[in-house]
């Protein structure tokens, strides 16, 4: 028999060793165990955990030192093969150190199932925190004289991950049995190793995605940048560098924008992973130990304690006054109360009472589970595997850009190819028409409009900041203003997320009103229905109440900030309203009695510190508890015998209270804990934000429909709907069971018409997302939750809170409310809308001026007319047409009817039918004015400098014009304000100013061949150059006059 361990520090309890019985030059048995290593030359343990039968012994094989300490039995390192561990903390120059054992070789067929085993089993073996090395090959080969059979000691039957809702619903004994794990001591070593091999690490794993590169290529796909490098191409062909210059300069500022924005969005996975523990303690082999939680498989047995978050999805199986806070989880801040028992029936999986989940914190007591998932198989992975499946969809303004780009390139072809057919009818070379053809159709491409896009989206993120809205992405400003659907989370977006005392019945048949939201105290208790208001003990009753909620209370409130539950802290705030500052300082707290899951209650025993009385318990808890240790109830102070028609009472007060979405806590007082005299109910409820139904109501207003989805319960969401404006009594409110129970097919029309969803899991809320999204609405959801992270990366526009949100969904969003006011939505749906108008007004201005110019060299050229602007002149409005006066239009203020206006349908293009229609009428004027002023100035067919410079500067005054009607689309310039937009001003009196001094000044006039012009020639040209902006303005009033006419309901059904 021969001695093979893996050598180790007995002293380190996380080594590993692995030991073998060799008999005849065959294993006959491998053990794979926690603790000191087994000599089996001598049959005997260096420190005995469970002992195996005694073998005979066996010569053992010729083996230099290091010697076992205990038979003197020397050996090699094991292999397996050729493979072999050792460990670094093996030291062959000291082989007396306790627990360091010497090494056999052993040798495993080809195609043993042993064999393979046993090397599945030492690769995991490497993985350890003491990191044991493979040296060598890892190919198994049989050697003829040594034929071996290499089993394990105990099989391990599979075991498979429980789901949450089946895993509560089994008895301790059943779950025990089902996951083959002693609840004492814990899963061996052996089985630890066998069920990683099967079920992975407890981590995520995240693919490496794309390279930065090609992530950056990527952006180069758009159909209009690919315009724009085509233009630059050309511009390179025919020579224009300046222009193949300019235009690249100005692709690659809108790629690496558009790419900064995108690469830094996509941190939400990396976060997610920071959520599970770095360590955790675990039992096995019957001792407590720390370890890595990525170690932990399913059936390990944990021990959580305050501070412990949790590692993995744990059924607990044993808890002492366990809280656990599960806001990363489900974004509510009220700390759950969690037991061991088996739950028959739960709505939904954040209502499991018996279950923790992976990245929940523990804040009180303490507890004891077996896991049940892990990894990607825990409730966070499969918020992680949707999150990895999810992809950011393209915003309406990107397919409108995309839709933009090819309408563009239809337009470049068209026009190459009507130049080419006009050229072929007049006999001249196809190759030089073709030419002429391109140059033109460069020309006519907007190569500003990506920059002014950027700038204009840019600048609306600045102003959203200022509202305190951080936006991630920048095309995200612009599909606010599409944004049709809102859906929001409910605790700390909807609400102000601060528990809050509300009304109040006392033992007596008093009724009190509370107002004030915060943990401020301000706000005031008025009796009902007198509104009488009340302080201190002016109603005895009232003021008993209150002081009992504030004694039997571990809250503290320090500068309007809460340490401790926020039930407590509603209690606390109310004996502030009341005057009665803090009763605890009254008295002496002698004993406490926790809070615990089973009993439902919480009592401490006091004594007052001024009159030195009897002992005093005061007790809060759920009204079912409390009342059985009541015998009395308080009447005006003085204690009457309670009766069961009273209890009844009591109950059916309870009862109203919780439908209207309350927390009813019931409250007590006395000196023995089992006759207690009521006090009364007092009920507590997170309550909306201020501005939020306000918020509500405009949206609605506006077209965009608000949905809340919640976690709570029916009552609690109807409560906070209707006190908002969106449970009006014909919108259904339905739960994520109800929702899993739908078909496919009718589950887009159902969530269309519901506005208010309860018990609903991160899976329903991506489910309600998907299903408006097929009916063609632009999504957009709020929260602040891990369970709100999938959600929020799959809805159009995703809104995280900035102060209550998680790392996880503040990554996953598309854009952050600093404050966490819901309110602040409609300011940004308001920006982008109007973002999308200035964008629209920038594309008509740029459009109109560009087709007249080209349509001016066209007709010129068909009627074989002398060209009536020269390349520098043309140069010159090309600057004008992409340069300020263009660029200024994108800064135009939002216009403060912008929120009322419904949203934009996302599949309109940016061209427009009614826009097209615009630019026609405008590029016509513009061209028929232009080329009066050029027939005019030629009466004898030839050109002169004062041709030129009146045909040049008609036209720019024309643009000046055109780009003063294009500041708005439909109002006209009285209604948005003549001086609002201060750069365009700017720009255009510094346009003017240039062409001026390109009129005037000598030097200029002899590149630009102009000469100077006298004040009636720019008088005339001034008058006739309004025209344009005259007739845009004469089409606004117009169209105005005819959408007030249109019958207020045909609006309605547009809308």
């Amino acid at each position: 028999m021969l001695c093979t361990s893996l050598p180790c520090d007995a002293a380190s309890p996380s080594c590993l060793y692995a030991a073998a019985s060799v008999s005849g030059g065959r294993a006959c048995a491998v053990n794979i165990h926690r603790g000191p290593a087994i000599c089996a030359a001598s049959r005997s343990f260096l420190s005995p955990p469970n002992p195996r039968p005694p073998l005979p012994p066996r010569a053992p094989m010729a083996s230099p030192n290091p010697q076992c300490p205990d038979c003197g039995v020397g050996g090699h390192l094991l292999e397996v093969g050729g493979a072999a561990l050792t460990c670094p903390r093996y030291s062959p120059g000291n082989p007396d150190t306790p627990g360091q054992l010497p090494q056999v070789q052993v040798t495993v067929p080809a195609g043993s199932m042993g064999g393979k085993r046993l090397s599945k089993l030492l690769s995991h073996v490497r993985r350890l925190p003491h990191k044991y090395h493979l040296l060598g090959g890892s190919d198994l080969k049989a050697e003829p004289d040594e034929q071996c059979e290499l089993k394990s000691v105990e099989q391990e039957e599979d075991v498979i991950p429980l789901p949450a809702k089946e895993a509560s619903r089994l008895s301790e004994e059943d779950l025990i049995k089902y996951l083959h794990v002693d609840p004492n001591s814990g899963l061996s070593e052996c089985a630890v190793l066998q069920r990683r091999i099967k079920h992975g690490w407890n981590e995520f794993h995240m693919d490496s995605g794309e390279p930065i590169w090609r992530k950056y290529l990527g952006q180069f796909t758009n159909p209009l940048i690919l315009l724009l490098l085509g233009s630059a191409l050309v511009s390179v062909i025919t020579k224009e560098y300046e222009d193949a210059v300019s235009i690249t300069v100005a692709i690659l500022i809108v790629v690496t924008v558009a790419f900064v924005q995108e690469y830094r969005s996509e941190k939400s996975l990396e976060e997610l992973n920071k959520l599970v523990p770095p360590e955790c303690n675990c039992v096995r082999d019957g001792k407590l130990q720390h370890l890595l939680a990525r170690e932990l498989v399913p059936g390990d047995l944990v021990c959580l304690t305050v501070g412990d978050r949790v590692p993995a999805d744990v059924r607990l199986i044993e808890t002492t006054d366990l809280l656990v806070d599960e806001s990363s989880f489900t974004g509510e801040t009220e700390p759950c109360s969690k037991s061991h028992g088996a739950v028959d029936e739960a709505s939904g999986i954040t209502t499991l009472s018996n279950i923790v989940f992976m990245g929940t914190l523990v804040r009180y007591g303490k507890g004891k589970g077996l896991v049940i998932g892990v990894g990607e198989k825990s409730q966070f992975g499969e918020v992680f595997k949707m999150m990895q499946a999810e992809e950011t969809p393209k915003t309406p303004l990107q397919k409108s850009m995309d839709r933009l780009g090819k309408q563009l390139s239809l337009f470049s072809f068209g026009i190459i190819g009507i130049i080419m057919l006009i050229g072929w009818l007049m006999g001249k070379p196809l190759l030089g028409m073709f030419t002429i053809g391109v140059s033109l159709a460069v020309a006519a491409i907007p190569e500003g409009l990506p920059i002014v896009v950027t700038v204009t989206l840019a600048l609306g993120v600045m102003r959203m900041a200022k509202k305190r809205v951080i936006v991630k992405k920048l095309p995200i400003v612009e599909t606010l203003g599409c944004c049709n659907v809102i859906c929001s989370d409910k605790t700390g977006t909807l609400t102000a997320n601060e528990m809050t005392a509300t009304k109040m019945v006392t033992s007596d048949g008093f009724h009190a009103e509370v107002t004030g939201v915060g943990y401020d105290g301000k706000g005031s208790v008025s009796l009902l229905p007198s509104n009488e208001e009340l302080r201190e003990f002016s109603n005895v009753s009232i003021g008993k109440l209150v002081e009992a909620g504030c004694v039997a209370n571990n809250a503290v409130i320090q500068k309007n900030e809460l340490m401790g539950q926020p039930t407590e802290g509603a209690l606390l705030v109310l004996a502030m309203k009341m005057g009665l500052g803090d009763a605890r300082e009254s008295y002496v707290r002698k004993r406490e009695i926790p809070f615990s899951s089973e009993q439902r209650w919480m009592a401490v025993k006091c004594v007052d510190k001024t009159e030195k009385l009897e002992d005093i318990y005061f007790m809060k808890g759920a009204f079912e508890e409390v009342i059985q240790y009541c015998t009395t109830y308080n009447s005006s102070g003085m204690p009457q015998p309670l009766t069961p028609q009273q209890k009844s009472t009591y109950l059916q007060e309870e009862k109203s209270m919780g439908i209207q979405g309350l927390r009813v806590l019931a409250l007590a007082s006395g000196s023995e804990l089992g006759k207690l005299m009521f006090l009364g109910l007092v009920g507590i409820i997170d309550p909306p934000r201020s501005g939020v139904s306000e918020a509500v109501q405009i949206l609605l207003e506006s077209g965009v429909s608000v949905k809340m989805i919640t976690g709570d319960a029916l009552e609690t969401a109807q409560a906070i709907g209707r006190s908002i404006g969106l449970f009006n009594g014909h919108l259904k409110a339905i739960s994520g069971d109800e929702l899993d129970q739908l078909s496919e097919t009718a589950l887009p029309d159902i969530v269309t018409k519901v506005s208010v969803f309860y018990r609903t899991s991160p899976k329903h809320k991506l489910k309600i997302i998907k299903a408006l999204q097929q009916t063609g609405a632009i999504v957009g959801m709020t929260g602040d939750g891990v369970n709100d992270a999938v959600a929020l990366k799959s809805a159009d526009i995703g809104v995280a809170m900035g102060k209550t949100g998680t790392d996880v969904s503040k990554e996953a969003a598309d854009m952050i409310l600093v404050d966490d006011d819901f309110s602040t939505i409609m300011s940004a749906i308001e920006e982008g809308k109007g973002i999308f108008y200035n964008i629209k007004n920038f594309v008509r201005f740029q459009l109109s001026t560009s087709i007249s110019a080209l349509s001016l060299i066209t007709l010129s050229t068909i009627m074989n007319l002398p060209n009536p602007l020269n390349a520098m002149q043309i140069l010159w409005i090309n600057i004008i047409m992409d340069g300020p006066p263009a660029q200024s239009l994108g800064v135009e203020p939002v216009d403060k009817d912008a929120i009322k206006q419904p949203p934009r349908n996302a599949k309109e293009p940016i061209l427009s039918k009614a826009l097209l229609l615009k630019i026609f009428v405008s590029a016509a004027i513009i061209i028929s004015g232009t080329l009066f002023v050029f027939w005019k100035e030629i009466p004898d067919g030839k050109v002169t400098p004062r041709t030129t410079t009146m045909t040049f500067t008609c036209f720019v005054f024309f643009d000046m014009f055109n780009a003063l009607s294009c500041r708005s689309l439909t109002k006209t310039i009285f209604e948005i304000g003549f001086f609002k937009n201060r750069m365009f001003w700017l720009s255009v009196f510094g346009s003017i100013l240039g062409q001026m001094a390109v009129i005037y000044i000598p030097p200029l006039q002899k590149v630009f061949l102009t000469q100077n012009l006298h004040a009636l020639d720019l008088l005339f040209l001034t008058g006739l150059s309004s025209s344009v902006f005259l007739v845009s303005e004469l089409i606004k009033f117009c169209e105005q006059q005819c959408c007030r006419k249109k019958p207020v309901k045909a609006l309605e059904e547009e809308i």
